[in-house]
């Protein structure tokens, strides 16, 4: 039996990962038949890990969006004892420099994100315009800002279209030590003032940045708009991976719950829920500090992971499904497909100790196989391994000399396998092993066939050359779709009752 998809001989190795890989990701869950809408395919947990991690590029991210020249449009008055009235204008400010030297990131219960910084350094410029009086006078001036903390706290949803939202939930900046220099013009002037125009300048300017850092996350949001909910996998499936809605934030972790539900390209079409198959119910919202029910053999962890990711049956059936109703799982094999050293050679005179009627009736006439899928294939999983039942239909055909195709006997060949995922870097493979395999007569043209003994060279045939060609693309893998730069760091796989779980540390190199 051959896993790949009927399609052009250059699209035929990557459907075979695709098709062979369901064989080694059906992650299962118990039991109880839902709605598919409140059930994820996929579940991330976002640990502490991962926001220090992340916090490295929070800050860079940071410090990209303060680091520039910013509209401030600030207007004020000081009212000097001796002087008069001074107004002034900053319709602009440049960062230059931003130095943040403590800074944590937490989760904010029920909504996201809390950054802190502290002992935080700030460098600015500006250009100004003043009137004291009847004078008027325009220059620049250096602002640096010491002690400078920060609390930002970074809200996250779902939009309602599968997409993430963010907004700022609250932001305080708070500086004390503020020098400031300004040049040209009465420069000489405005630098006595200086000390009594801090305390003004000092507010107005906590209050802008944060204004600043609050267009910066809108700009994000507008980003995130554009988000793509769904990737192409290949000719035939594309996988869903909107939010099923918003995520889940404790003060110790964050729970993210995707779709993950493979579709076929240029449709979407539910999987039915009266098919056999048992859909996930919820995964746990609290985060483990272990893995779930380790298995004996597996390795404890020595610390808490990135990120952990757990995958449901209901990707991988949703896959089966796509893939079955889209027709991909047939192949036609000819005398010429097959391995020279198969044992059995498509030629009646071949299968003449199967069917004698055969080659008395067509003497050594080549012949051709088709082979299909006639229901879904059936995946689960237990802590052991991952099972697949495979339930598939082969007719076979004489090819005559005018190339007419004459139908000969009809087969049901069904077969059980047993896989297991591996995980390498930014690979996901694995490994098959036939469990069982059973073949009967549907339907014969040329007398009764043999089954039993063709039963016992299929499966000869397909230990010696079919398992060991599905391991070989299955052991390559297929890449996981993963940021640029970004890298799975000691990933490790385990399979439990129900999903399976990925837990991996990240790291990224530009």
């Amino acid at each position: 039996m051959s896993c790949a998809p009927a399609s052009s001989s250059q699209d035929r190795p990557r459907g075979a990962l695709w098709l062979c890989l369901l064989l080694v990701l059906p992650i299962c869950v118990s039991a109880s038949i839902t709605s598919p809408g409140t059930n994820p395919g996929i579940k991330a947990w976002l640990t502490q890990r991962t926001l220090e991690f992340g916090r490295r590029f929070g800050l860079e991210l940071l410090q990209s969006t303060l680091q520039k020249e910013h509209e401030m449009n600030l207007t004020g008055s000081y009212n000097t004892p001796l002087l008069g009235t001074l107004t002034y204008a900053v319709p602009r400010i440049h960062i230059h420099e931003l130095q943040m030297n403590e800074s944590t990131l937490d989760f904010a219960e029920g909504v996201g994100v809390r950054l802190m910084v502290q002992r935080a350094r700030i460098q600015l410029s500006a250009d100004w315009a003043a009137q004291l009086g009847a004078v008027q006078d325009s220059g620049s001036v250096e602002l640096r800002m010491q002690d400078l903390a920060m609390a930002a706290v970074l809200g996250v949803s779902e939009d309602g279209s599968g997409r993430p939202t963010v907004w700022s939930a609250g932001c305080d900046t708070h500086g004390t030590d503020l020098h400031m220099e300004f040049h040209r013009g009465y420069s000489w002037l405005y630098n006595l003032l200086a000390p009594l125009l801090q305390r003004t300048l000092r507010q107005q300017l906590n209050k802008q940045l944060c204004l600043v850092l609050n267009r910066g996350v809108d700009r994000l949001d507008a980003v995130l708009k554009h988000m793509k909910v769904s990737t192409q996998l290949d000719n035939f499936a594309a996988i869903d991976h909107s939010l099923l809605g918003p995520p889940a934030f404790t003060e110790e972790s964050g729970d993210i719950a995707l779709k993950g539900e493979i579709f076929r390209v240029g449709t979407y079409q539910q999987r039915p829920s009266a098919l056999p198959v048992a859909l996930p119910v919820a995964l746990p919202m609290a985060l483990p500090v272990a893995l779930p029910t380790p298995l004996p053999r597996t390795p404890p962890m020595a610390h808490e992971p990135t990120l952990l990711l757990a995958v449901t049956e209901f990707l991988a059936n949703s896959a089966a499904f796509t893939y079955f109703t889209a027709g991909a799982l047939r192949r036609n094999f000819s005398s010429n497909t097959l391995p020279r050293q198969f044992p059995l050679q498509l030629r009646t005179k071949s299968m003449e100790v199967f069917s004698p009627e055969l080659q008395e009736r067509y003497p050594d006439r080549p012949m051709e196989l088709h082979l299909w899928a006639r229901q879904q294939p059936l995946l689960s999983c237990q802590p052991d391994a991952l099972h697949g039942s495979l339930f598939s239909s082969a007719e076979a055909f004489v090819v005559l000399p005018n190339a007419t195709r004459v139908p000969a006997f009809l087969l049901n060949i069904d077969a059980n396998v047993t896989g297991k995922p591996t995980i390498t870097r930014n690979r996901l493979g694995g490994t098959v092993r036939l469990t069982g395999l059973r073949v009967t007569q549907v339907a014969s043209n040329v007398g009764p066939v043999e089954v039993k003994r063709l039963e016992t060279l299929l499966k000869f045939g397909l230990w010696l050359f079919g398992v060991p060609r599905a391991n070989k693309w299955l052991q390559a893998g297929i890449p996981l779709p993963l940021p640029h730069g970004l890298s799975l760091l000691r990933p490790r796989i385990s399979l439990q009752q129900g999903f399976v779980l990925i837990a991996t540390d990240l790291q990224y190199e530009p």
